[in-house]
């Protein structure tokens, strides 16, 4: 059975899931349930921690279930935490799966800013500023996915390259034996480096807007704020943060520092410029009007989010339907594709909400908040932010957020705070999931 169990994670992993699983039984008699819930928030967090070695959703749902048959929550219970957070469901369901079909248009736009931008520099603070909107209007994971596609599809040009014939530069030598040793580690190197780039500007721009992280809309429905307030509350942060981002990224770029600063290899932008080209002279009718339809879309989205025409997740419904009609994308199975990226989050979202729900029933974060809520005034929002970043670091930052504005929440509803207040520890508790997260693979 072992060598099934969590099929090909680690055998010490499945071990201390199983240990977890049978422990957490007699914690529950000897220990009670505050101990045992604890435990509980404990084990969960190290999946989550540990989600290179196998997907939190596995784990953590077995011990999710078991939270609830030992009665340390109820169904009914994480069913409640579900419907108020239905929103941020439907946002990752459909919107997610929307950005899906405009993924051509994405990829277009960053191989065009990759062949015409001959700066380093320039090339990086571009990568950084353009995923950064990108991430502001369409789910960051999204973007982050074009962004590797577009790393790998030119390194798939490579590849591509060094198997034929082919001297895109002219420069009468076949292009195999340009492409090679130094200039290959170089060009490596290089596409390392934007992505990196790119993946950083997510977390800048993610943490602008209402849908740029479903933790953002998580927040922002506690809070009661649309697509602009949610942005004018947290522009006071997010705008500094966004313009230290790219001056980081030109200091490293200049001064090659951590790895950064490798150029493009004359040659490996030669071949590549010659090879895009190509590639848009065979681009067909059909491809040219996709793009066209995604872009329409893109406006669409930008103009529905900003009007808040309607609930997040409906505008993501609607821009499906918009894409495939025109599109002509007419059979179920190539639907179904636009949907697989999301719906395993979707399944571990829900999971985080019975954790949530536990940590509701048995009070467990209660009196960390009222300590935190003791501290002087300007103190709290300092506070507030280091314990979501490093939660967020290590851990989910939608599970994080959940927890932390569901308990700041309570106290704002109690009177224990005033409405303001309850603002700035909203701004702190959204930046503090969002920008430390970027520091960790598991962020």
């Amino acid at each position: 059975m072992l060598k099934h169990f969590l099929g090909n994670s680690p055998n010490w992993y499945k071990l201390t899931i199983i240990a977890f699983l049978i422990f957490n039984i007699i914690a529950v008699f000897t220990l009670g349930k505050t101990i045992t819930a604890w435990l509980f928030i404990a084990e969960f967090i190290f999946t989550l921690a540990m989600a290179l070695k196998a997907y939190p959703l596995l784990a953590g749902g077995l011990l999710a279930i078991e939270a609830v048959f030992l009665k340390l929550t109820t169904a009914k219970a994480a069913y409640h935490e579900v419907q108020q957070n239905l929103e941020v469901i439907l946002l990752l369901v459909f919107m997610v799966a929307a950005i899906y079909f405009m993924k051509p248009l994405l990829m277009y736009i960053f191989s065009k800013v990759f062949t015409k931008v001959k700066s380093k520099i320039g090339l990086s603070v571009l990568f950084v500023v353009i995923s950064a909107v990108l991430s502001a209007f369409l789910d960051a994971l999204t973007v982050t996915a074009v962004l590797i596609s577009v790393g790998v599809g030119f390194y798939g040009v490579y590849h591509k390259i060094h198997s034929s014939d082919a001297d895109y530069d002219e420069s009468g030598t076949l292009d195999r034996k340009d492409l090679s040793g130094e200039t290959l580690d170089q060009f490596r190197s290089f596409l390392r480096s934007l992505i990196m780039h790119g993946v950083v500007g997510t977390a800048l721009g993610g943490v602008i807007t209402l849908v740029g992280e479903p933790q953002n809309l998580l927040i922002g429905e506690r809070l009661g704020w649309d697509f602009i307030d949610f942005f004018m509350q947290m522009k006071i942060i997010t705008i500094p943060v966004f313009f230290a981002g790219i001056l980081t990224t030109i200091i490293i770029e200049k001064f090659k520092l951590f790895g950064f600063g490798a150029q493009l290899p004359e040659v490996a932008g030669k071949i590549i410029e010659n090879y895009t080209e190509e590639e848009d002279k065979n681009r067909s009718d059909k491809e040219k009007y996709n793009l066209i339809i995604q872009g329409v879309a893109a406006i669409l989205l930008i103009t529905g989010l900003a009007l808040h025409v309607a609930p997040v997740g409906f505008i993501g419904l609607a821009l499906i339907i918009f894409q495939t009609a025109f599109m002509g994308i007419t059979e179920e199975h190539q639907l179904g594709h636009a949907f697989e990226e999301a719906l395993p989050f979707t399944g571990l979202l829900v999971v985080f909400f019975v954790i949530v729900a536990m940590i509701h029933d048995q009070h467990l974060f209660k009196p960390i908040i009222e300590w935190a809520l003791s501290l002087p005034l300007d103190q709290q929002p300092a506070m507030f932010y280091v314990a979501n970043g490093l939660l967020s670091a290590i851990s989910d930052n939608v599970f994080v957020a959940t927890v932390y504005i569901n308990e700041v929440s309570e106290a704002f509803k109690a009177g224990k705070i005033s409405r303001e207040h309850f603002e700035t520890l909203a701004i702190a508790i959204n930046t503090g999931t969002n920008l430390p997260s970027v520091a960790t693979p598991n962020g």
